[in-house]
């Protein structure tokens, strides 16, 4: 294989890619596609290069993404207004469907635009494979849900075939009624599922960053509650890491947070020694 062909030039080194090829070759990563990311089209093209090449290089990947702002911009439109409860969207009937489509739509451009990559690629949502089973999240939020089940035969069987499993964020309940799930939730639910050995999440910020706003770049899961504790981390990063702490807790071996918006983040994680986010173990 012509390394040279398949890297791009300001990716990792190829010296390094080639040791962690060999690390990682009979090991599965989960990566979740935040839809904070996804705004920006040449962003999320490279995010597709990233995926195209790993699957060339013989990885087996997983991906699940979100779509918040797809979402928003669609609810806009319908002049819905969203209402948000501990950081989660109320979803009534109406809202699901929309929610629903947005996802689905969103899924069929991640297949698409990486077939054009003449990389192969399946969808899995709640039209078509649905994966997750789950459990109503509480009564106020209506149609959110929390993985209960994952079915990892189908995501498996995809994978066997050197295609990517491209996941939506959304699973079926009580009648096959749809519920809309939080992206980092459903990623570690699967990546637990999966057992995987690496859990990337892909966000719009570098990765953990201490009081004075430097990126950490390796902690452990026991130093980032320390730091929720003393408030150095807040808001948003806060349900994010606690589904990273689960993933270690429960057989995912590493996950990283990084920033999706840089160039080539993907590889510069997976493939370099100095990695490109944070990387939190045990």
């Amino acid at each position: 294989m012509d390394l040279k062909k398949i890297l791009p030039k300001d990716g990792p080194p190829i010296n390094e890619v080639t040791k962690y090829i060999e690390k990682y070759k009979n090991d599965l990563i989960v990566i979740k596609y935040g839809g904070n990311v996804l705004i920006d089209r040449n962003t999320f093209n490279n995010f597709i290069t990233d995926l195209s090449i790993l699957n060339k290089l013989g990885l087996a990947t997983v991906v699940i993404h979100g779509g918040g702002p797809r979402i928003k911009s669609e609810l806009e439109k319908s002049n819905i207004q969203s209402k948000f409860i501990r950081g989660l969207r109320v979803t009534d009937k109406n809202i699901i469907n929309i929610v629903e489509s947005v996802l689905i739509d969103f899924n069929n451009d991640i297949v698409k635009s990486l077939k054009e990559k003449e990389t192969e690629a399946i969808s899995i949502n709640t039209k078509k494979n649905n994966v997750i089973k789950i459990i109503p999240e509480a009564e106020e939020l209506g149609f959110v849900g929390i993985p209960n089940e994952i079915n990892n035969e189908p995501i498996l069987n995809v994978i066997n075939q050197n295609k990517i499993p491209i996941i939506s964020p959304l699973g079926l309940g009580e009648g096959d009624q749809t519920y809309n799930i939080n992206g980092d939730i459903a990623a570690m639910a699967v990546a637990k599922s999966l057992k995987s050995r690496r859990l990337l999440l892909m966000t719009n910020v570098d990765g953990v960053l201490d009081k004075n706003k430097k990126l950490i770049e390796e902690i452990s899961a026991s130093e980032v509650l320390e730091m929720i504790k003393d408030e150095t981390i807040t808001e948003g990063m806060i349900p994010k890491i606690n589904a990273c702490i689960d993933a270690i807790n429960n057989g995912v071996k590493a996950v990283g947070i990084i920033n999706g918006t840089k160039p080539h983040s993907c590889l510069w994680e997976i493939f370099s020694d100095k990695g490109s986010g944070t990387l939190i173990r045990q």
